[in-house]
């Protein structure tokens, strides 16, 4: 088998006069011991403290696994974390949704890169997981310390694939306790309290509380709903688009999961939309289809091809309306004046560029339960409760399966009431 372990520090070859060996001009310096001679592996040096052994049983491990086609040099795996994720790891990302592209890459350069990039890839074990994890316990929720998790963890797959790494040590990790992300329980909102928040809203949004409560739209889809997908005469809303924002633009792109669907629609709702109409008429707002960033490629700029249309709801100077400018100008501050959250928390922070002067700043309470989604659960516990099939509910809501929707709405389908037993005696009296 192909290999060897040299001592330089020794002639090869003994003194025909003495029989013994004698020591070479590299005597005392560096490291003794090289591991050289076998095909595809780079030589290795040993130090004379670990003596012939650690280079005997290095050579025997790589002579073994070079032999099957499996021999990973450790020294691969010196490589610094923030190096590797730099230079390797994110260039071959390829994310279709610059959405997801834009989080994933948060996430690691916000909760990852920062904590442990100063660590080679193979020194990176227990010890220094458990120390990132009681930081990420510290300042974020589970669900964002799950998910980082779940990237670290693919970030070392990738390494053991480019061949840094021999193993994952967030895989079958026993010692940790990773984060887990909470199950979510879809929680539906009485009535007094959806027609509080709206009446705490100024009465240009108001028309969003209907369109989610009333069926079933995200905020996104709101934001992007025009005049052209409303059909009066049918009592139906089409939606067909969303707005949304990458980075800190925004964009119009496909519902969620990239279906459209049809939602149909009590004849309140379609009088509210018209009045809103008849109040402010639609503006048309032209936005890039989804993706905002210049093209690269022809078929990228046919792709993001600017579509016009004409929104029913708008911010104040005509554009799309922001998810996260909606979030904290308009709805918190109605949830709070509803009493639905804590009211907001006063600070005063300097103003830059302008010494002496300060502005007020209000900051609100977190609360994921009481979101714009809250709306949607209501719409889904309204249909369910009047028996709506769940393959219906499924499609009004855009799920991409009804088992979706079964898992997150289960709890709010009505109890049985024994229509199924009278229907089964309707079946043995008629068989008899």
């Amino acid at each position: 088998m192909p290999g060897y372990v040299e001592d330089r520090w020794m002639t090869k070859k003994p003194d025909p006069a003495t029989g013994e060996k004698r020591r070479t001009s590299r005597w005392g310096q560096g490291k003794r011991y090289r591991v050289a001679g076998i095909p595809g592996v780079k030589d290795r040096s040993f130090e004379k403290l670990h003596g012939p052994e650690g280079a005997n049983a290095w050579l025997a491990k790589a002579q073994h696994e070079s032999t099957a086609g499996e021999f990973i040099d450790p020294r691969r795996g010196h490589m610094l974390l923030k190096d590797y994720v730099e230079q390797e790891w994110w260039p071959r990302r390829d994310y279709d949704n610059p959405t997801t592209e834009a989080t994933v890459k948060g996430r690691v350069w916000t909760h990852i890169v920062p904590h442990l990039g100063d660590y080679q890839l193979n020194s990176i074990k227990t010890k220094q997981l458990g120390e990132w994890l009681k930081i990420l316990k510290a300042t974020v929720g589970p669900s964002t310390a799950n998910e980082s998790w779940r990237y670290l963890s693919a970030i070392f797959q990738a390494a053991i694939d480019d061949e840094r790494l021999t193993r994952n040590p967030c895989r079958r990790q026993t010692t940790l306790r990773v984060p887990t992300r909470p199950p979510a329980k879809a929680r539906a909102w009485p009535k007094d309290r959806v027609l509080a928040v709206q009446a705490a809203m100024d009465e240009r949004f108001q028309l969003c509380v209907d369109l989610g409560v009333g069926a079933g739209l995200r905020s996104g889809e709101v934001f992007g709903l025009s005049v052209d997908d409303i059909d009066f005469e049918g009592g139906r809303i089409l939606v067909r688009r969303q707005v949304k924002k990458v980075g800190a633009k925004l964009a119009f792109a496909l519902p969620k999961g990239e279906k459209t669907r049809d939602v149909p629609v009590p004849d309140y709702l379609l009088k509210r939309i018209a009045d809103s109409l008849e109040r402010r008429p639609a503006r048309r707002v032209t936005l890039p289809w989804k993706d905002p960033r210049p093209p690269k490629t022809e078929r990228e700029k046919d792709e993001r091809a600017p579509q016009a249309h004409s929104l029913i709801l708008t911010a104040a100077r005509g554009g799309a309306i922001r998810r996260d400018s909606f979030d904290t100008r308009i709805w918190k501050p109605a949830l709070a004046a509803a009493g639905v959250i804590s009211p907001p928390v006063k600070t005063q922070q300097p103003v830059r560029h302008r010494p002496g002067k300060f502005r007020t700043v209000l900051t609100y309470q977190e609360s994921r339960e009481d979101g714009f989604h809250s709306l949607r659960h209501t719409f889904a516990s309204v249909q369910l409760d009047a028996r709506e099939p769940i393959v219906a509910v499924s499609k009004w809501l855009g799920h991409a399966d009804p088992s979706i929707t079964l898992r997150i709405y289960a709890h709010m389908m009505p109890e049985a009431d024994g229509r199924g037993r009278s229907a089964m005696q309707s079946w043995f009296e008629g068989s008899s």
